[in-house]
Formats: C-alpha cells, structure tokens, sequence
C-alpha cells in the first residue's frame, strides 16, 4: 500500500464545501476529512473535535511555534490551521485525505506537499453566493459584505488550482468531486 493522496477543496465561505463534502462522503469510502483547528467561536450544531478543533488563540499561537500546523490562516479575525499530525499518519497509512481550506492555506499546502490535489468549489454566481451566507444568518451585514469582497478574490484564484467545480447543484457536485477523486487514484503518472 502506497502513500495517500491529499486533496484541499477551498472555495469562498457560503459556497457549500460542507454540504459537498456531506454528501461525498455518503457515497464514497477510503477518504478522510482533516478537522481543521480554529479560533473562531462554534457556530450552532458544531461539534469540537468533528466540524473543527476549537482552540483559543494563545493555544494556536503555541502550536504554530512548535511546527503543528502543515498549513495556518487568517480569515475574518480568527486563525484556522490543519494540524500536521493527523494528516501525515492518514497518508502514511495509505489513506487519502481531504482538508478544506481557504485559498491561502492551499497555496501554502501546495509548497509544503506538492503532491497535493487542489480542487476549488465556486457558486454559480456572487449573487447565488451571497444568498446562501445570508440564509446562514450567522453574520451581521458588515460581515457578509467583507465575506462578498472576499469572494471576488478568491474566485479569481481558481487559476492555481487543479479542478474547479461549480456547486449548482449539491448532487452534481459531490459527483464530481468523487469523479475527480476516483481519476486521481487511477493516475499512472504525475
């Protein structure tokens, strides 16, 4: 049994990399999710140790020092990072891994593990988008507004990633998330 492969899925909040991630995971086998370590409050219905690690910053700073982190950010006044450990023992043991992170993590994570798989999720539109972050109504409108400019950013980052796919439609795009997936482990060369 080979190395496992490491896939990073980012795109611009709101675009629905959970929900693809959800139903991905109802109809595939072998991969794992990294659960990603924040500073940010939870939100309702999220579980530490299964959405994300919920840390405080003082104990995410240590952890940055102490090299734990393949990858770390800064996104909306909170540090989110991918702690280094779980992912090297998941692909040493031959399994994939999946982390979802924002573009800034995954062009980092791709000058740490060159051989990572960056797949980038997009709306249909910035119109589409910003629906889906006010029907979160988890933020303020100030909020949602960076998040927007945020957005256009981003989406003009898909350039340096792998695949793109267009989340129009939630079955569609676990689809192909698993059709991308399902390619890569039939990859005979680089």
């Amino acid at each position: 049994m080979g190395q496992g492969r490491l896939f990073v899925l980012s795109g611009p909040s709101g675009v629905g990399k959970d929900s693809v991630l959800e139903t991905l995971f109802q109809k595939m086998t072998g991969i794992s999710r990294s659960v990603s370590a924040t500073t940010r409050l939870p939100r309702s219905g999220e579980i530490d140790g299964r959405d994300y690690h919920f840390i405080t910053r003082s104990q995410f700073e240590a952890e940055i020092e102490l090299g734990l982190f393949l990858e770390y950010a800064e996104y909306a006044g909170n540090l989110y990072g991918t702690p280094l450990r779980g992912v090297q023992e998941q692909r040493a043991a031959g399994n994939d891994v999946i982390l979802k992170i924002e573009v800034q993590g995954a062009t980092a994570v791709r000058k740490i593990a060159a051989d990572a798989i960056l797949v980038f999720v997009e709306p249909p539109s910035l119109a589409v988008l910003e629906s889906r972050l006010r029907s979160r109504a988890t933020d303020g409108e100030a909020l949602i507004q960076a998040r927007l400019e945020r957005a256009r950013t981003e989406l003009e980052c898909v350039r340096w990633y792998d695949y793109r796919l267009v989340n129009d439609d939630l079955v569609s795009a676990a689809d192909t998330l698993r059709a991308i997936i399902v390619a890569e482990r039939s990859r005979v060369r680089s």
